[in-house]
């Protein structure tokens, strides 16, 4: 799952100290959206009940992707099969999968105007195929509704089995994201069913089966040092994976995992910095970065 932005003060954990709840630092202060093209296609949402996780995530970055024509739709419900202890969506036994979902948020997506359409989703680990077959119709209605807007597939892991990511494979969206989240040391605590390696291979396999642009994002806070995190780029490029996104965790409620640091912009620079020289076609880096953060850039 992409990571949900919350509006809260967080429970940062100090070293030798209880969990406390402090302010959050100036640099992650954001500035509400504004803007004609942002406050037209909120209207839309409002007015046609569509359901983006722009909205339903409060990113901050809301106002300039929209002003920039790019919107993140979520697929196959709102509760995920799997527990990871970042994310804001809720966990549980999920609802019977609505076949005629692609066809809704092809509609939304004609309603919108949208140049470039970010498509994300639960994990649906009850499900044989994943949701995967749903997810190769989402990318055929869009197609056939939108033949002018461009897409990324942000995708789970469909738990590394191959018939299921060959469905993404053939709906050849012009970027295919999967996101590691979190350090390799992290992964179990922070991630929880997935896997690291597995992971990495999902990647690997996607730009080995022909994907033009593969991409990753991580988040941090969570504990990581500055080290591994470098490791993980490495690991990426290894991977051959093309774009990497890097955020700030904020704590979506007292029941997930707490802020453990908050990294300053610099540090998002270094990052970036290294990602570049390492051979990444792009690097958003930053402490307000989520994973489809300036997405319509990344196809180029």
């Amino acid at each position: 799952m992409e990571t949900v932005v919350d509006n809260t003060t967080p429970v940062v954990a100090t070293r030798g100290a209880a969990e406390q709840s402090v302010a959050k630092p100036k640099w992650l202060k954001v500035k509400l959206p504004i803007g004609k093209k942002y406050t037209e296609l909120r209207g839309l949402v409002d007015k046609y009940s569509l359901n983006t996780i722009c909205t339903s995530g409060s990113c901050p970055n809301m106002g300039e992707c929209w002003g920039e024509g790019t919107a993140t739709f979520m697929i196959l419900g709102n509760t995920c099969t799997r527990s990871c202890g970042f994310c804001g969506v809720k966990t549980g036994r999920p609802e019977t999968v609505d076949w005629d979902e692609p066809e809704k948020v092809a509609r939304s997506i004609k309603i919108m105007n949208i140049k470039h359409a970010v498509i994300t989703s639960v994990d649906r680990d009850d499900l044989k195929d994943g949701g995967s077959i749903i997810w190769i119709e989402t990318v055929k209605a869009i197609r056939r509704m939108n033949p002018n807007t461009t897409l990324e597939t942000l995708i789970p892991d469909f738990q590394g089995i191959e018939r299921n990511i060959d469905r993404i494979v053939e709906a050849n969206p012009e970027v295919v994201s999967h996101n590691m989240e979190t350090v390799r040391r992290l992964t179990r605590e922070v991630r929880i069913q997935a896997k690291y390696d597995r992971s990495l291979e999902v990647l690997r396999y996607l730009k080995e089966k022909g994907i033009n642009r593969t991409k990753s994002g991580i988040m941090l806070g969570l504990g990581e040092q500055e080290e591994e995190v470098f490791q993980t780029m490495r690991d990426l490029r290894a991977a051959n994976v093309d774009v990497v996104t890097i955020g700030q965790y904020l704590q979506p409620s007292k029941k997930h995992l707490p802020v453990k640091e908050f990294i300053t912009p610099e540090q998002f620079a270094k990052y970036e910095q290294f990602g570049l020289e390492l051979g990444f076609r792009h690097v958003e880096s930053g402490p307000l970065v989520r994973s489809s953060y300036k997405a319509q850039k990344h196809i180029l």
